[in-house]
Order: C-alpha cells, then sequence, then structure tokens
C-alpha cells in the first residue's frame, strides 16, 4: 500500500471509529429504559414500537418484528417484478410479516446488488454499489437465514445452487462485534436517514427493523454506526443494513388498513400511505 492510501486508509478510519464512539451510554439507557409498545399478533411474531425523544441527538421512531423461528417460521425472498408495494405484493405469499429488501434502479425495476435464487442468476453487483455500501448478503436455505459478509472477489467466484443469496450492506454486526465500514462510501455511513436492517439476535430471534426519518421533530433518521449501535443493543448478533429512504417500509398482516405499522415517507408525510414501490422484499411465512 502506497503512503498516499495509507494516509486516505487511516484517516477514514479515525473517522469511523470516532463515529462508532460517539453513541453514549445514555443512548443505550434510553433504548432498554424506552416505553416500548409490545403486540404479540400471533403465536411467534411480536410487534414492538416506540419514540424516543432524545436517541442520537434526535426523536426516532422505531419499529420492530420480532420473529421466533422455533415456531416454524421461515424466511423468504420476493422479487417485485412489477414494482409494486410491499402492502399489494405481500399478500400474494401467504405472508405474515414483510421488510422492504435491498437496493435497486428506480427506473428500470431490477436489482442493483446480487440477487440469485438456486440455479437462477437474476441480477449482479453494480460496481458502484460495491463502492458505496455492499459489504454483506442474505442467504436464505429452507427458510432459514444466514447474513454473511460479501465483496466482488466472493461475488465473481460464488458458484452455489441451491438457495437464495441477496446482496445489501453494509454488513453492520457480525458475531456480536461492529463489521468493518472503512471500505464503504463515509457519507452514507454517516448521514441520517430512514433506515431499514434485518438481525439475527444472540437468542436465535431474528428481527424486522425499520427506524423512520425525514420528518423533522416526529422521525429524524439514524446514520449506521447509530443503527449498529441500536441493534447491538437490541441483542443483535449479526445484522445488515437494507436500502432505506423512502424504501423504508415495515408491513404486517392483519394490522391497520394496509398493514404498514412505519412512516414511510416517500409521501413526504408522516402516516402509514408513504410506500414506495420496491424490486424485492423479505418475508415471514408459515
Amino acid at each position: 500500500m502506497n503512503m498516499k492510501r495509507y494516509f486516505t486508509f487511516f484517516i477514514l478510519l479515525v473517522f469511523l471509529v470516532g463515529v462508532v464512539g460517539a453513541q453514549t451510554k445514555v443512548d443505550s439507557v434510553a433504548i432498554v429504559t424506552a416505553p416500548w409498545q409490545v403486540v404479540e399478533t400471533q403465536k411467534g411474531i411480536v410487534h414492538k414500537h416506540v419514540v424516543i425523544p432524545s436517541l442520537y441527538q434526535g426523536v426516532q421512531s422505531i419499529n420492530i418484528i420480532e420473529i421466533d423461528l422455533a415456531t416454524q417460521k421461515k424466511v423468504g425472498v420476493a422479487v417485485n417484478e412489477k414494482m409494486d408495494k410491499i402492502s399489494y405484493s405481500a399478500p400474494n405469499y401467504q405472508a405474515i410479516a414483510a421488510i422492504n429488501g435491498s437496493y435497486f434502479n428506480m427506473k428500470e425495476g431490477n436489482s442493483i446488488c446480487f440477487l440469485k435464487m438456486d440455479e437462477q442468476l437474476v441480477d449482479t453487483t453494480t460496481l458502484s454499489e460495491f463502492k458505496i455500501r455492499v459489504t454483506g448478503a442474505i442467504y436464505i436455505k429452507k427458510g432459514k437465514l444466514k447474513l454473511i459478509p460479501w465483496n466482488r472477489d466472493i461475488e465473481k467466484t460464488y458458484e452455489g445452487k441451491k438457495g437464495t443469496i441477496l446482496a445489501s450492506g453494509p454488513l453492520m454486526l457480525k458475531d456480536a462485534a461492529y463489521y468493518d465500514w472503512s471500505m464503504c462510501d463515509s457519507e452514507f455511513i454517516r448521514t441520517k436517514h430512514p433506515r431499514s436492517a434485518v438481525c439475527i439476535t444472540k437468542k436465535g430471534k431474528i428481527l424486522f427493523v425499520t427506524v423512520d426519518g425525514r420528518s423533522e421533530g416526529l422521525a429524524d433518521g439514524i446514520n449506521i454506526p447509530e443503527l449498529a449501535h441500536l441493534l447491538k443493543v437490541l441483542g443483535g448478533k449479526d445484522a445488515i443494513n437494507l436500502d432505506g429512504g423512502g424504501s423504508t417500509t415495515l408491513w404486517l398482516s392483519g394490522v391497520s388498513e394496509n398493514g404498514i405499522v412505519n412512516y414511510p415517507c416517500d409521501n413526504k408525510r408522516y402516516d402509514h400511505q408513504g410506500e414506495r414501490r420496491i424490486a424485492n422484499f423479505l418475508y415471514i411465512y408459515e
């Protein structure tokens, strides 16, 4: 590594360490002591919601769907060929819960991250996505979920013929430790946005998590280190960031008129109607 590249890497590493360290004990206490609303909608499915007035220097609106796989729940990836909203598409998969998936081309409607379903290669990761944020992937086989590291070299040589792989990122937690974000775009890492994530806890449960944003004073949004910290406090072992911004959507069967439990921002209003049409999503089924 030449001196110029070494210096750039060192500066970015120092920045990231500083950002990770910005989360305080006060933030941790705020998460743990918050007045979470907890509702078990059916066996193995728990919806948690809270608005925390002062967390990560803002107001945070957080929704979590906790899935207990011991109750025969399974995970799937749906390809939304017609770019529909989750509230339209999820019932077609007999879904119990769903969250938006990975990054996609909003004009063409295709994934811009690697997606392979058994032997069918659907899409590959663009070079720009690797440069910005793609350092992990969602791997599902027979309804079981794993979150794994991913990069360009892994993708080039990947030959798996069973299961579904969907790349995304960044990978935030691996074995309960913060993952390395030094190769990601620093602006993407530090900017506060609505965020979506999937997490596997130390107890083996799956969390679909959304943190809303772009509604000043109601939902201010968070950055990647803050989201990683939140998931770690919640008991996360492995966690990956999904597409966020206007795509951030969390759906639960039988809840409200359209099933949306968070506050998607694509309509620029703080309500449940601002869903974006998306290319793929993760869902839970029996």
